[in-house]
């Protein structure tokens, strides 16, 4: 059973720092591509960072390029999204997803991605 668990989510106020981290389970970690996509009240999910674990490309929204990092650990199958000059805007659940079959110009793509994460919520206070 494919199982991702994310963590690290709380309150953090403008500027500060959070990392979330995505642990997973029952698949083989280096044939997929896992990324976060986010949802904030009101709106549309987003994605916000994919890494295709087999050679380690990333990608990002404009929204949060340099300012969030995308890493795997592929020893302890998990993934984390370091977040840093946080802003109020990135306020929103967060969910980790995974897929296998990823196309690379499908990253942002909701629907592309066969497994989610029940989601962690992260606010930003201004």
């Amino acid at each position: 059973e494919v199982q991702l668990v994310e963590s690290g989510g709380g309150l953090v106020q403008a500027g500060g720092s959070l990392r979330l981290s995505c642990a997973t389970s029952g698949f083989t970690f280096d044939d997929y591509a896992i990324g976060w996509f986010r949802q904030a009240p009101g709106k549309e999910r987003e994605g916000v960072s994919c890494i295709f674990v087999t050679d380690g490309t990333t990608y990002y929204a404009d929204s949060v390029k340099g300012r969030f990092t995308i890493s795997s650990d592929n020893a302890k199958n998990t993934v984390y999204l370091q977040m840093n000059s946080l802003k109020p805007e990135d306020t929103a659940v967060y969910y980790c997803v995974a897929d296998r079959f990823l196309l690379r110009r499908h990253w942002r793509l909701p629907t592309k991605y066969d497994y989610w994460g029940q989601g962690t919520q992260v606010t930003v206070s201004s």
